[in-house]
């Protein structure tokens, strides 16, 4: 008998052991699952599409038996995701918001950026009386850096730094740099070069670039356009642009360069006359300018919160030819690499052999066509995998429309 008692004590004691380390496997993964933020619209509850058996609780009780949400009274509340509707998985903040709808894009658009300041993009050496030297890199000036002005005067154009660095007659010269978001002071002295014949301080520097790009959509409720969903950068440092001013303009299509492995595609396209925009931000979650031309508030579409997207089949809505968007098939799963960031929060696949067979998949220039999936914009296409050209990364429209009202909010508040 005490033999038989130790068998179901021991059998016991290991279908706990057992138990329990399903349980922690299954508190892990649906913690990794869970955002710590969600919007919701006015009105709705907060649905989460989990495989794993999640109970959502507040104010000790579900969801599902409260009128908290419904009511319209509270703009903010927090949850708690329980496992099995027992076990504590995490907490999350709720926010109610009004609903979400935009014009659908996906038309292509080229982008104008005038630096705030100058962007010393490169250095080299300055063939002196004592050799070869580098003032700036000795004074140290870093690739990277944005100059702000030189001995008091605004630098908003190469001219400008050279004008001023060959009529210094060698005189330390003060600059005012901003590197990492932080205002540096620096000393440099010029040296007169041999083969120039003139003053130098060994820097190459930028202060406009231009490309093209995807427009998203565009926000009735702010008047605000966006594209991209991404920040564009300077080429050589990698660095966000700041920007003094820019414009979104009209483009087309006029080419295609298929993508292979290892060897990115892109949308070649030359740039209109007509002013879509004028550009207030340039961020991680794209670019984003005031309304120009009247884009009016016809066919608008809701934008999915990213607890309502569902992983599977969706549609990119993008112009690789001409300047007319399609459709085209694709399949989205949730990044889990990236969880609760503002960027890449999917990956996105290719499907339609269409696309495949004029692009190779995603190339350079779809940057920000809309992804749609049951008839609600889901997100934009933000960046190609190098090494599979029919994968890449997209960002939650979700992020980028909350971006937007950011911005409307900040003009509001500053006219006020």
């Amino acid at each position: 008998m005490k033999k038989v008692f130790r068998i179901i004590t021991k059998a016991t004691a290991l279908v706990m052991t057992l138990f329990c380390a399903i349980v922690f496997t299954l508190i892990i993964a649906a913690d990794k699952k869970l955002s710590k933020d969600y919007f919701i619209v006015e009105g709705n509850q907060l649905n989460i599409d989990c495989q794993i058996p999640i109970t959502t609780e507040y104010s000790g009780a579900r969801e599902s038996q409260s009128s908290l949400v419904d009511s319209g009274e509270k703009s903010d509340y927090s949850v708690n995701f329980r496992l099995f509707g027992v076990f504590p998985v995490s907490k999350a903040n709720v926010t109610v918001i009004d609903n979400m709808s935009v014009k659908l894009l996906g038309q292509p658009f080229g982008i104008k950026i005038y630096t705030d300041g100058v962007l010393v993009v490169g250095m080299s050496d300055v063939d002196g009386e004592q050799g070869n030297v580098n003032p700036s890199a000795n004074a140290g000036i870093k690739i990277g850096d944005t100059i702000k002005s030189i001995n008091g005067k605004p630098m908003r154009s190469n001219e400008d730094v050279v004008e001023i660095v060959e009529s210094s007659d060698g005189s330390p010269m003060t600059f005012v740099v901003v590197r990492d978001n932080v205002i540096k002071t620096i000393t440099v002295v010029p040296i007169f070069s041999k083969s120039a014949g003139a003053y130098r301080i060994g820097l190459w520097v930028r202060d406009s670039t231009a490309g093209i790009g995807t427009l998203t959509f565009y926000s009735p409720a702010t008047d605000i356009v966006c594209g991209l969903g991404h920040a564009v950068c300077d080429d050589d440092t990698g660095q966000i642009m700041s920007i003094s001013s820019g414009e979104l303009v009209s483009a087309e299509i006029i080419s295609q360069k298929k993508g292979a492995i290892g060897a990115p595609g892109e949308l070649k396209g030359r740039l209109g006359n007509k002013v879509l925009g004028e550009l207030l931000l340039n961020c991680e979650c794209g670019v984003y300018a005031k309304n120009s031309i009247g884009f009016d508030n016809s066919e608008l579409m809701s934008i999915a919160l990213k607890q309502d997207i569902k992983e599977g089949e969706a549609y990119i809505y993008t112009t690789i030819d001409g300047e007319r968007p399609e459709y085209y098939t694709c399949k989205v799963r949730f990044n889990s690499d990236n969880e609760g960031e503002k960027t890449q929060n999917m990956v996105v696949t290719v499907t339609d052999k269409r696309l495949i067979e004029k692009t190779g998949g995603i190339v350079q220039g779809m940057s920000g066509s809309p992804i749609v999936q049951d008839g609600k914009l889901i997100g934009a296409v933000t960046h190609v995998f190098v090494n599979n050209p029919q994968k890449g990364y997209a960002i939650f429209a979700e992020n980028m429309l909350l971006t937007a009202q950011d911005i409307k909010t900040e003009e509001l508040n500053k006219a006020s």
